[in-house]
């Protein structure tokens, strides 16, 4: 353990002066990642059709390649899926992250390539570590496991060369022994396709081993470590792993479940880690110990463009680079990666926090928001109002999704949200009314909508019996992984689904 943290150490250092030099320059390293994207994928099947070889400047990238989203590349990934090689990129490609994004049927596989997991994925992943030791010099992370609740992954039956997986597991299935050595539990739990069995197995496989840390989507861990607590009987987690410091969060706003975790771990100084690390690439990593923003990580494989919300559903819209993007303005982000992911609309909406150095924060997704109305109501907006909700009522939010009501004769229009509580509010009509005056301060399109009940009234809030999302995500066959429960849509399919279901059981 000394060797390592001695060689831990001097990687860190080296590696924290790195982060400092993006810092200082991020342009010039973001064009320099543009130009060895765009001459590494010259020769490939993409490269050509586009002339990549004769691309000299990132405006004759945006004139000739359009903006790209899963649908126009499907094809392209589909033959890679069936093992051929040099399409959109020109190393050897075995492995895609499987990613739906929400609880839709159709899946997504996106390729990741050898360069992705080393200089992107297994980077960041490093990259964590080196930020938090920065900021905890006296850590004692390494004397004990970090428990990891990931995906499941399977060998593809389009060919025998190619595998797939939630993101998780395929990081899993490739990382480095010294990382697999400080991880639990074992592999053959770990990657375990049926997400009880694998929660139980993980609970009686995990309740004596010295945890020091946690790593995972907040939703699947909190069904976890209440598994736990039921199997030892103890109160909270710090009287099962006394010495835990530590717990790397991502895929999901945390805001909603920092009560849950409180409770769970009443630990003062316990350290929460943003990072934002989808299956198209890692992104960013919360670099200070105040939460709520995170440093756009610039030396990944990864180039940035940013389209403006307001202009996504234009023909060929134009989309900024970082010396051009403002702040607290929201963009959809576009990524072009070293997995051969080009101009590709990864779905996420983000805003900057800072300029100097580059911080964001996730606001949405470019799908899941309510505009039925004018209104504009995007996830950032539904969790803070959810969030000062919770504050001044005491409660405690397990899962939500919110969709509209449309005009019905004379009734005016109406957003509908389905919340299951872990805490029910003190008072419930007071929870409602200061959902709706949060919004309306913090949003003025909803206010404007709201102004006399003229085209929404007041928020419907139906409240969910317990366990209500976890058993609608089971029967979607979504339950743990990168799954999510979807917030926010401009259709009633979720929620009508969720209402049916809670009406069969009630």
């Amino acid at each position: 353990m000394t060797i390592f943290n001695s060689v831990f150490t001097w990687f860190m250092k080296k590696r924290i002066h790195q982060i400092e030099l993006f810092m200082k320059y991020p342009n010039e390293v973001q064009e320099e990642w543009f130009e060895q994207l765009i001459s590494g994928a010259e020769n490939t099947e993409w490269g050509k059709k586009y002339g990549y070889k004769s691309i000299t400047h990132l405006a004759q990238f945006k004139a000739r390649v359009p903006i790209q989203n899963y649908d126009t590349l499907k094809p392209y990934i589909e033959r890679m899926l069936k093992g051929e090689q040099n399409v959109l990129w020109p190393s050897e490609i075995r492995w895609f992250a499987k990613s739906s994004g929400t609880t839709s049927d159709r899946s997504k596989y996106i390729p990741v390539s050898e360069e992705a997991l080393e200089e992107c994925h297994f980077k960041g992943g490093k990259d964590l570590l080196t930020i938090y030791f920065n900021n905890q010099p006296n850590s004692k992370m390494f004397t004990g496991k970090i428990l990891t609740l990931g995906g499941s992954y399977q060998v593809s039956q389009l060919s025998a060369d190619t595998s797939f997986g939630d993101l998780s597991a395929v990081l899993m299935k490739n990382l480095p022994l010294w990382a697999e050595l400080h991880r639990t539990p074992h592999m053959d739990i770990a990657l375990l396709e049926n997400f009880e069995e694998k929660i139980e197995k993980m609970a009686r496989a995990t309740k004596d081993v010295n945890v020091t840390s946690l790593s995972g989507v907040p939703t699947w861990n909190i069904l976890l470590f209440k598994r736990i607590l039921e199997i030892t009987g103890k109160k909270n987690l710090l009287e099962v792993w006394p010495n835990l410091e530590m717990y790397f969060h991502g895929a999901v706003n945390f805001t909603p479940y920092r009560e849950q975790f409180k409770k769970l771990i009443p630990k003062d100084d316990m350290y929460y880690l943003e990072n934002y690390n989808a299956s198209e690439g890692f992104f960013g990593i919360q670099d200070t110990r105040e939460h709520g923003e995170m440093l756009l990580m610039l030396d990944y494989g990864i180039f940035y463009e940013f389209l403006p919300l307001e202009d996504i559903h234009k023909e060929n819209p134009d989309t900024l680079t970082l010396d051009e993007v403002v702040l607290d303005k929201n963009y959809a982000l576009i990524i072009s990666t070293n997995a051969g992911l080009w101009r590709y609309m990864i779905g996420d909406t983000v805003r900057f926090t800072s300029l100097s150095p580059f911080r964001i924060q996730v606001t949405g997704r470019t799908k899941h928001f309510i505009n039925a109305f004018g209104e504009e109501v995007i996830i950032d907006n539904a969790e803070r109002a959810l969030d000062e909700a919770c504050q001044q009522t005491g409660a405690i939010i397990r899962d939500y999704t919110a969709a509209p009501i449309y005009f019905n004769g004379d009734d005016c229009g109406a957003h509908e949200w389905i919340i299951e509580f872990e805490k029910k509010p003190a008072e419930f009509e007071r929870f409602v009314d200061l959902l709706d005056e949060t919004l309306r301060r913090i949003n003025s399109d909803y206010d404007a909508k709201r102004f006399k009940d003229m085209a929404l009234r007041r928020p419907i809030i139906r409240r969910a019996p317990e366990g209500t999302f976890f058993n609608w995500m089971k029967e979607k066959g979504k339950l743990g992984g990168q799954h999510k429960v979807p917030r926010l849509a401009n259709d009633r399919e979720y929620v009508d689904s969720i209402l049916k279901m809670m009406e069969l059981v009630g």
